[in-house]
């Protein structure tokens, strides 16, 4: 290669793209890097459900209404168990009635942790409403009750609630007053023995399949959907997305199922073994009946043990135990807007207030202190 023509590569090597030297492009004013367009960062958090997905979790109650006894269940029965409901002479010192734990004008419940029974003894467990109940799985904290019926005779022989002694003494006291006799007669056809616990229970039963209380959530439900607020729109999405349908789900948000408390993160000081104590099986220690969570903004305390006085400090516990979940301070005030919408309105007063009582013309056993 001629020397002069190594000279000219050697200056077209030293050129930049746009022909200048390494001394002219010092000089030369840097142009802008071009900005590439970068697309807008999602947005945190789930997408948003449509109405009709949040509602597919649940069922509307029928309205209170319209609610109307089971196809069992006649109006003579109905009525002896509101009577029933309400009547303190079921109880040994005749100062106790179910209206007395679970007060109708108060949602179901008395707003206590754990409620006064014969002789102001406390139970071991809190009162829970016997409102939305009969589409339970099952009654009582633990189950031990798999019917209404079942659950209407435990207390009225419970030594510590209503405490009478045994079924005759209840057949002896209702069968002192003869308008429960022919009401029981009324209600129960063709029934040698009409008077009887097992009949005094199904018409109790019968009773409480009435008690419904339908709320705006159910309006939602319905297909109304601007029945709730953004609020409350907000955490049922949140109350979805979490995980807490996966336990409060169908029509009564609850009840239909057993969990264990404590389920992902230990539930500290439990010694209560739940449902343990109906089964005495070993994977049932520490379960309870999933609780309804209708009109949960009016029943408090809550648990089991009623040892937890507010909705917010339930709902963190919920949340951190059972799903292994710390939720801020917005996302339980959108949870507690939501479930403030499953407040519902009471039945009819003509339905669920103290009825006459029928005075006694006969001996009635006497009321028993001890």
């Amino acid at each position: 290669m001629s020397r002069n023509r190594f000279l000219t590569l050697l200056t077209l090597t030293s050129l930049g793209a746009g022909g200048l030297t390494a001394c002219e492009r010092k000089q030369e004013v840097a142009a802008p890097v071009p900005v590439v367009a970068q697309a807008a960062p999602k947005p945190k958090g789930p997408k948003p459900m449509t109405p009709e997905q949040l509602a597919h979790f649940f069922r509307p109650l029928p309205p209170a209404k319209d609610a109307k006894p089971a196809p069992k269940d006649t109006e003579a029965q109905v009525m002896l168990g509101r009577m029933l409901f309400f009547e303190p002479r079921l109880s040994k010192n005749h100062d106790v009635s179910c209206n007395t734990c679970h007060g109708l004008d108060t949602y179901g419940v008395d707003n206590k942790a754990l409620s006064d029974g014969h002789k102001g003894q406390k139970g071991t467990r809190n009162s829970p409403t016997v409102y939305n109940a009969a589409g339970h799985i099952a009654q009582f904290w633990d189950g031990r009750a798999d019917t209404l019926e079942a659950q209407a005779s435990g207390p009225i022989l419970n030594p510590v609630e209503m405490a009478m002694p045994d079924e005759r003494r209840v057949v002896a006291t209702l069968s002192s007053i003869p308008e429960y006799v022919t009401r029981f007669r009324d209600a129960f056809p063709g029934e040698k023995r009409p008077v009887s616990l097992t009949n005094a229970a199904r018409a109790i039963a019968a009773f409480e399949r009435g008690l419904t209380t339908t709320s705006r959530f159910d309006r939602f439900l319905a297909g109304e959907h601007a029945a709730l607020t953004e609020p409350e729109l907000r955490g049922l999405q949140l109350f979805v997305v979490t995980g807490c349908t996966t336990c409060h789900n169908g029509p009564a948000v609850g009840g239909l199922s057993f969990q264990k408390l404590g389920l992902l993160e230990d539930y500290p000081g439990l010694t209560d073994a739940g449902r343990f104590d109906a089964t005495k099986n070993e994977d049932d220690r520490g379960k309870f009946r999933v609780p309804t969570l209708r009109d949960v903004e009016r029943t408090g305390p809550y648990l089991h043990d009623g040892s937890v006085k507010d909705l917010p400090t339930m709902v963190r516990l919920m949340a951190k135990h059972q799903l292994a979940r710390t939720l801020t301070d917005g996302e339980v005030e959108d949870l507690v807007a939501f479930l403030t919408s499953l407040t519902g309105a009471l039945p009819p007063r003509e339905r669920i207030a103290a009825p006459p009582l029928p005075l006694s013309t006969k001996k009635t056993p006497e009321a028993d202190p001890s």
